[in-house]
């Protein structure tokens, strides 16, 4: 299975991938879900919001027992942020049948469509919808930076946008949903191949619109100039310098500048900002001092300074019973397995408002995510498809 997704949407240039919402390579990649769930006679579905489904057992029963992951990418991302989710899902219902184990409720492996939120600058748009937490208008006015509209491009793929909205019947048929992902940094000791998610920061998406006077960048003095890019730079620099202090996140990854030429002053610079703290409180204080810092440094440069809020999730604090049942489950000598933090939003941490959720980590010795330097070493990959096995027998049969 890994063999055939490494190269689907892979860049010859970068060597990272480029499986962005309803692109070519996403139906490459839905695709083959769909063969590997109908290979192993499994019921396949697709839902409202275009998310996909393979079911072992009645999809219309109850107290379900769902894994998986997502299989786009952030641009030039990975191999296995995502698909190492959703392969090891096969893999475990593969093992667990060579077990002979005999399933007392349904068991389903998802795939849930544009988590990295790449193209229309949202998170998790396929788990957000279900669970509610994105409304249909809202989906409606996502553009991608060509400005082509969610349900166009949804309708190009050959899907129907006009179904999608929140699906709180199907979620109250599952009972718990797990989700395994590569670690996205390097808390897991020598010895521990696997550990357990305890709860994701409260994180957030803002665009920073930096409005200034387009003009000639050989003929126009410098204290004539109204440039964008200088107020942009400094946020920049006192986003980092104040999460820094803060003892939190803030990246500026994405920038887009108009019109964008070597010899212009521009007129717009547009960076959004990702920001990440242990707490919402922390997180608030953090943006409301860039934001400060924008606002400050764009009067002394004559530039105008919108901001926007694009995306936003509270802290998540997953299901401790269900966390601390798979913790001992997955221990060894009766020493529970790490129970770890992470700043990375997952589809697990939209669901646990409307379902019971937990993670499992597989470690990445790199250390590096979203990159094509992320790596899990085989056998940790292994352990980890013997772990969710473990869980999804301890939950689905009893």
């Amino acid at each position: 299975m890994w063999a055939e997704l490494l190269p689907v949407g892979r860049s010859a240039s970068s060597g990272g991938y480029r499986r962005f919402a309803w692109n070519s390579a996403d139906a490459e990649c839905r695709a083959w879900f769909e063969e590997q769930a109908v290979g192993r006679g499994l019921s396949y579905e697709l839902d409202r919001n275009g998310n996909q489904w393979a079911w072992l057992g009645d999809p219309a029963g109850e107290g379900a027992i769902v894994t998986g992951s997502h299989l786009d990418s952030v641009p030039d991302g990975g191999a296995f942020d995502g698909p190492l989710g959703v392969v090891s899902s096969f893999a475990a219902l593969d093992e667990l049948r060579g077990r002979g184990t005999e399933f007392t409720r349904p068991l389903a492996i998802v795939n849930f469509g544009d988590e990295e939120g790449a193209r229309f600058g949202v998170a998790c748009i396929g788990s957000r919808l279900s669970a509610g937490v994105l409304g249909r208008d809202q989906a409606y006015e996502l553009r991608d930076a060509a400005g082509v509209r969610l349900p166009d491009a949804m309708e190009k793929a050959g899907y129907d946008p006009a179904a999608i909205g929140a699906d709180g019947d199907r979620l109250a048929r599952i009972g718990a949903f797990v989700e395994l992902h590569v670690e996205q940094g390097r808390y897991l000791a020598e010895d521990q191949p696997v550990g357990v998610a305890g709860a994701i920061w409260p994180h957030g998406r803002w665009r920073f619109d930096f409005h200034g006077e387009a003009n000639h960048a050989g003929t126009t003095r410098i204290e004539d100039r109204r440039d964008p890019m200088l107020t942009y730079a400094n946020t920049v620099l006192a986003a980092r310098k104040k999460a820094r202090t803060a003892g939190a996140l803030a990246t500026f990854g994405k920038v887009a500048v108009e019109p964008n030429g070597t010899n212009a002053i521009a007129s717009l610079v547009r960076g959004w900002l990702d920001s990440r703290a242990a707490d919402e409180a922390t997180l608030t204080a953090l943006v409301e001092e860039i934001e400060r810092a924008a606002y400050e440094r764009g009067d002394r440069d004559g530039v105008r300074v919108e901001l926007t809020r694009e995306s936003y999730t509270p802290v998540v604090e997953f299901d401790a019973p269900l966390r601390d049942r798979l913790a001992r489950r997955l221990g060894r000598e009766g020493a529970p397995v790490p129970i770890l933090p992470t700043g990375a939003g997952h589809d697990a941490g939209i669901l646990a408002s409307a379902i019971p959720t937990a993670m499992l980590f597989v470690r990445n010795p790199s250390g590096v995510s979203h990159s094509p330097a992320e790596h899990a070493e085989t056998a940790d990959c292994l352990a980890g498809v013997a772990a969710l096995a473990d869980v999804l027998e301890d939950l689905a049969c009893q």
